[in-house]
């Protein structure tokens, strides 16, 4: 068995249940295309070229978790912050699918698993709870430098329980299923704390440069008050 490679390597689920989240990963990745279209433009489109390649060199620190299974940071979080939730998961996957085509990091037979898990569910978990926070927090440097790192810490975990229920479906060893979850969410708790930090700064320092480029603050603006009509 592999324990060397990122993500997850060949063998550790099934080939049914691997083919089941290839055809869930094409599937999300097909909506993120036909959606990214109205966001891309000439501001975001170089962003999103920016993005993909840091989130590949961060995704290049990984930690082993259990055999065959590694945890590194993911630029989820990053990624939605900075270019929205469609062209993120974008930049994710072809990070991901990269990394397995020319690095051999995660299994071939693997790859709808790990990028369901990362592109997909990472990102969705990691935007959600960012399109909530910055409807309390104020939408400033130090606003956004908290919702991110909130929100990464949470896309983090999240996305490793995607590989728990992966595992529920199709895992190929006999391994206590509360084990793997309880070693995947401490683990990864304690890399979500990591990458919030970094995440963090990062998009702190986009914001105070170019608060233009960075989509959450463009998405997420305050409504404008009401006007009301005051009786002659």
């Amino acid at each position: 068995m592999d324990t060397t490679a990122m993500h997850i390597a060949n063998g550790i689920v099934n080939g049914p249940v691997s083919m089941v989240f290839v055809v869930i990963a094409v599937a999300g990745l097909a909506v993120s295309v036909w959606r990214a279209k109205a966001d891309l433009d000439d501001r975001l489109a170089p962003m999103a070229g920016l993005v993909a390649a840091f989130i590949f060199a961060v995704q290049m620190l990984n930690f082993q978790v259990l055999p065959g299974v590694s945890g590194h940071l993911l630029g989820g979080t990053l990624a939605v912050i900075l270019v929205g939730p469609w062209v993120g998961s974008l930049c994710v996957a072809t990070v991901l699918i990269v990394q397995c085509l020319l690095f051999a990091d995660g299994g071939l037979t693997a790859i709808g698993l790990n990028v369901t898990n990362m592109a997909l569910i990472g990102t969705a978990a990691a935007y959600l709870l960012v399109a909530l926070l910055l409807r309390i927090l104020p939408r400033t440097a130090g606003g956004l430098g908290v919702t991110a790192f909130i929100a990464s810490i949470v896309g983090v975990v999240v996305a490793s329980q995607g590989f728990v229920l992966e595992y529920a479906l199709g895992g190929t060893t006999d391994l206590s299923l509360t084990g793997i979850a309880a070693t995947m969410a401490g683990v990864h708790v304690l890399i979500g704390i990591g990458e919030g930090l970094i995440a963090a700064t990062t998009v702190m320092t986009v914001a105070r440069v170019r608060p233009d480029l960075v989509y959450a603050l463009r998405r997420f603006r305050k409504p404008a008050p009401t006007e009301v009509e005051v009786p002659a």
